[in-house]
This record gives structure tokens, sequence and C-alpha cells, in this order.
């Protein structure tokens, strides 16, 4: 056997696979439920606007906008309620269907005074003339159990544990309460990363569930008494809500530019009464764009989104029905995919070519994220588009990685196996151009050496085993070494016998000339190793060398378990036999009549005539005028 490195263990790429499939899953699943919500809805941010929608939104939704210029003429917020008494007044006028105030009337009136109106009075008086609906906000230091509330009847029990909650709730005069027709919750909370996305359908005060500002408006407009829970979703009148874990609502905006030919300036609305029929039997949001309300909130599509502009969409989606959520089990079914993909990209990467296999694991991603895009319109779910598709392309690349990385080591280490037998120049033509490698069967003009140690068999009856194979190792290394300097390739090595071969499998100028040269290196080294400490000591014999050129057939011969790339022919049989012949010549080399002819004028001498065993006829052998043995 050749002496050389242990042989080194496959890397497991399937195990390699499993464990980067196992560890993006595991920290994408045990990462915190914020990083992953963050990162699906900044996807969703991108991608939601660019579902088809119904164009503009619902015409039977209007904004009232308390702007700057209302504030111009009527002074600067907050008001006292007499002055937003008579803008209501004006609104109610128009007859609308409902009337939703995105304002949080708590308490009494701070302007009142014995002198003036009384400003809770004439809103009252407003707010009795037309179907109104107001706001109330969650505080865990207060009650609000004397508000009233809109009754929520179920018939199966639902679980909300995400539910938007707190201790109590704040709320209009009781007095203002009793004049409309629904208090819902304005509660806009912004998500972990900044935006507001969502508004509640309804939240829980202490032990009451409650609406959200939204909800009742579309509840007083159905001119429904009740809410209605069941196990598909909120009934609001005629409309039908899916009721996800958290009990919110996703919203999918329009631009704001598209609720431009929405919305009324109440001082236009004041000043114009012409402009009033805009809002006959009309959903009608009071609210206010002016900073100076305090009610601009930071949004995807913008950072100063008045608040009544984000409950007109909630109110706009839920008359649509253009409603999206995320079931309770998409977390889990999410998960599940995530390592679906993840399993399949290792699989693509580890069995297709680099460049199919990463096209196929973006098609693969890519689909993913177009499914989950397309469930939205489709089946009104929110699905991760993100997640499972960074899950399945991170294992990818690792296994990728993983199988570049083994693929290198293997290159390596067929390369550094290859120069023991072949010239290093020889090796790396076969990298660069693998095709230019013919192992099939060829007849082709080779020169052969073959060496052997003379006195192998006493030696290895003396000699330790220890010291037999470090001698060995040493030997059979320079022979290795000196070979392929000389372009020659390790045919086989045979007990104390190195076998090779010149000019196969690539064709190279004055292989005989070579094989010659090696020769004489092969002595001088196997002098070296015969001088050294542990050659002395087991009496290391010397190197006996023939040589040979011919016609050979090379190629690989095996059968399908096991292939050797050899050479056959006289040409190597007559090596063999010329390398004994030494011993009855007394000579070192014994080079045979094909190579002699091959090599320059001079370049060899003539030691005698030998009878080669299997051929009649004598042949005229010769010795390098180099070797001095």
């Amino acid at each position: 056997m050749l002496a050389g490195r242990r042989p080194r263990r496959r890397l497991p790429l399937g195990a390699v696979g499993l464990a980067a499939v196992v560890l993006f899953a595991g920290l994408w699943f045990l990462s915190p439920s914020v990083v992953r919500e963050v990162m699906r809805e900044r996807t969703l941010d991108l991608l939601l606007p660019l579902l088809p929608t119904p164009g503009a939104p619902d015409p039977d939704v209007v904004i009232v906008d308390i702007d700057r210029a209302t504030l111009a003429r009527f002074g600067p917020w907050p008001w006292p309620r007499a002055q937003l008494a008579q803008v209501l007044s004006a609104v109610a006028a128009a007859k609308p269907r409902v009337v939703g105030l995105d304002v949080l009337l708590a308490g009494h009136d701070r302007f009142a005074s014995a002198a003036g109106p009384n400003g809770d009075a004439m809103l009252r008086k407003a707010l009795a003339s037309v179907p109104t609906v107001l706001g109330t906000a969650l505080e865990d230091g207060a009650t609000g159990e004397d508000l009233p509330n809109t009754p929520i009847l179920g018939t199966t029990s639902v679980r909300l544990p995400d539910i938007w909650r707190a201790e109590g709730v704040v709320g209009p005069d009781p007095a203002l309460a009793d004049a409309a027709q629904g208090l819902g919750a304005l509660v806009e909370a912004a998500d972990p990363d900044g935006p507001i996305r969502r508004v509640p359908l309804l939240v829980l005060t202490a032990d009451t569930v409650r609406p959200g500002l939204a909800v009742e408006i579309v509840r007083v407009a159905q001119e429904a008494g009740e809410l209605l829970i069941e196990p598909d979703g909120l009934h609001i009148g005629d409309v039908r809500v899916p009721l996800a874990p958290g009990a919110r609502l996703r919203l999918i905006p329009h631009s704001q530019a598209s609720w431009a030919a929405h919305t009324v300036s109440a001082i236009g609305l004041m000043d114009h009464p012409q402009a009033r029929a805009a809002l006959a039997g009309k959903v009608v949001l009071l609210g206010g764009s002016a900073p100076e309300l305090g009610g601009l909130r930071v949004t995807p599509e913008s950072p100063v989104t008045p608040s009544v502009l984000i409950q007109a969409t909630a109110v706009d989606a839920l008359l649509r029905g253009a409603v999206a959520y995320r079931p309770g089990w998409l977390d889990g079914a999410e998960i599940g995919c995530a390592v679906l993909l993840g399993l399949l990209c290792v699989l693509v990467a580890l069995r297709l070519r680099p460049a199919v296999g990463t096209v196929l694991a973006l098609v693969l991603c890519v689909g993913w994220a177009g499914m989950a895009v397309a469930a939205v319109p489709g089946a009104s779910w929110l699905v991760d588009p993100a997640g499972p598709a960074a899950v399945g392309f991170a294992t990818f690349g690792a296994a990728a990685l993983a199988r570049y990385a083994r693929d290198e080591w293997r290159a390596r280490l067929l390369r550094e196996r290859f120069e023991q037998h072949l010239a290093p120049e020889v090796v790396r033509r076969i990298a660069v151009d693998p095709a230019a490698l013919r192992l099939q069967g060829e007849m082709r003009e080779i020169t052969a050496l073959f060496s052997d140690i003379e006195g192998f068999t006493g030696m290895t009856e003396r000699a330790g085993p220890a010291d037999l194979v470090a001698l060995l190792d040493a030997y059979f290394d320079a022979a290795a070494r000196i070979v392929t300097e000389h372009g020659g390739m390790i045919d086989k090595i045979v007990g104390d016998s190195v076998h090779a071969i010149f000019n196969a499998p690539f064709t190279i100028d004055r292989h005989p000339e070579r094989a010659v040269a090696c020769a004489l290196a092969l002595l001088k080294a196997s002098e070296e190793i015969r001088c050294s400490p542990l050659g002395q000591r087991l009496q290391l014999g010397r190197t006996r060398i023939g040589i040979e050129t011919g016609p050979a057939i090379v190629g690989d011969v095996g059968g399908s378990r096991k292939l050797d790339y050899t050479a056959h022919g006289n040409a190597i049989n007559r090596a063999a036999r010329l390398e004994a012949a030494n011993k009855e010549l007394g000579s070192s080399i014994c080079v045979g009549p094909g190579t002699a002819a091959r090599l320059p004028q001079g370049a060899v001498r003539p030691i005698g005539r030998v009878t080669v065993r299997g051929q009649s006829e004598p042949v005229d052998v010769f010795t390098p005028v180099d070797d001095a043995t």
C-alpha cells in the first residue's frame, strides 16, 4: 500500500444540512416574538400596498377635518364644548347615517362659566340630534363602571389571549354618554418598532368586553342593537369580521391622497352650507389633522397620519369586508412550513449543481412569499412572507457552504493523493480541464520503470515492525516524490517494488530521458537512505531498476467496484524482467533497447545481452553512463 496520510472521514453533509435546519428554524422560533412580529410586519408593509384594491375608499365614509384653517377661525385647541357643539350641529344638519367623534370628551367642560353658554348642554343637544359614537380610553387607574356598554352576545366560548386590556376606562360625562348611541375605545397602540398598524375590534376593561370605536361606528350605521361573537368571528349587523387571538384589525390602508376626495374641512362645512350635502346618509368621522390637536400618529405610510384617518380606514375596511387577520394556528403552521422549506432547500443544496440549486432555492423561497401575499386577498390571512423564506434560504446557504467546503476538502485531498502518483503540473492540468484526461483504454507509447530492493525478504525477517514501516515510509516517500518530479506516474507499489510509467495519462516530451534521469535520482536517494542510521541498522539493500520503452494499452481496468489506471504491454513486462536482470549483470539500472534507441547518443553504455523470460531472442541491454555501480 502506498504510504501516506490516514484516510479522513467524509463530512456528513446530510447531518450538516439537518443541523442547519434545526439551527435556523430554532433561532427563528425561539427568537422573541417581537423580533418575528417586526420582521413580518415590515415585510407586509412593503407587500400589502401592492395587492389589488377596490380603488378609492368607500364613498359612504367621509372625514370632517378640524384642520389649521378651522383653528385659525375658531381659536386654538382645546375648544370650549359650545364651539365643538356648533361644528357637530353643522354636521348633524346634513343628516348623516352616523357620526363618530375621534375626540375624547372626558369629564365636564373646563371652559364652562356661569356667565357663558352651557357647553355641555349644547353638545348634549347636538349629540342627540344625530346618531353619534363617542370615544373612550383605556386607563388602569380608572373604573368606568358608570359608562354604558354595547351588549356583546356569544354563542360559544372564544379565547382572546392577546386582547388589549386595562383595569378601567375613561369616557365622557354620563350625560353626554347617554345622549350618544354608542361608545368605542380610542386605542391606537404602536407596534414594537413604532408605527401603528392596528386598531382594536374589542378591548377588555376589568371583566367587561367593550367594542373599539370603528366597530361601534359600524354597529350604529348598521342599526344593530348588539354585537354577536360566533365561531366564525364577530358579527356587526350584516358585517362579519374574523377574530384573531388579539381581536385587532390589521389596517391595509389607502394612501392619504386617496382620502382627499372624502375629506371636508370643518370650517368649509360651516361657511358653505351647500357642502353639507356631501354628508347626507354617510358615515362621518369628526377629527383633526392639525398638529395642535395632538392627533398625528406614526404609521407605515406616514409619520404624520391623523388618528381620524386611521379610524376612517378601519371603518372603510369593515364596511367593505376587506379584513385580513392571523388565525391562532398560523404561528405553528409557519414554523412547520419553515422547517419543511429548510429541508427542501438543504436537499436542493446537496443534490443539485450550485447554479441550478440556487435558482430552485430562490423559486421555493419566493414561491412561499408569493403564496403568503396571495393568502391576504384569497383567504384573508396575514401569513408571514419573510420568516419561513429567510429560514429556507439561510439553511440553503449553510448547506451550500458546507457542500462547497466538502468539495474543496475532497478536491484538495484528491490533489494531494494524485500528486503522490502524478507530477503536480499534470494534476493541475486535470483540475483545470478534466475532459482532457482520457481514462478509457488507449494505445500509446510509454516508458515503464520498475524498481526493487535487494534482499528485502531477509530484511523483513530481522527488522521490527515499527522500524520496517518507518524505513519504508521514508523510502517510498522519496520514490514517489522523485517519480512525480520527473513527470512520471506511480502505477502501483507492491511490497518493496515501485512501478511507474511515463507519458501517461498525458503526453510528455522526452519521456525516455525523464525515466532514466528519474532512475538515477532514485538510486541516489536510496543510497542516502541506506547510509542513514536506520538503513544501516536494518541493512537496507541496494535498489535495482529496469527501464523499457514501447507501445502499451493504458486506461482504467477493473470491475464496477474497483478500477485501476494501469498499463499492459510488452514494454511493461520487459521492464520488470530487466529489473531482475540487474542481479545477474551486477548493475543497478538496466535499460532496454527500446529506451536506449530513443536516448541521445552517449547517454547509455552497453552492459551485455540477456534473454528476457517469455521471449526467444536475446536483446542488448544498457546502463546510464552516469551510473557508477
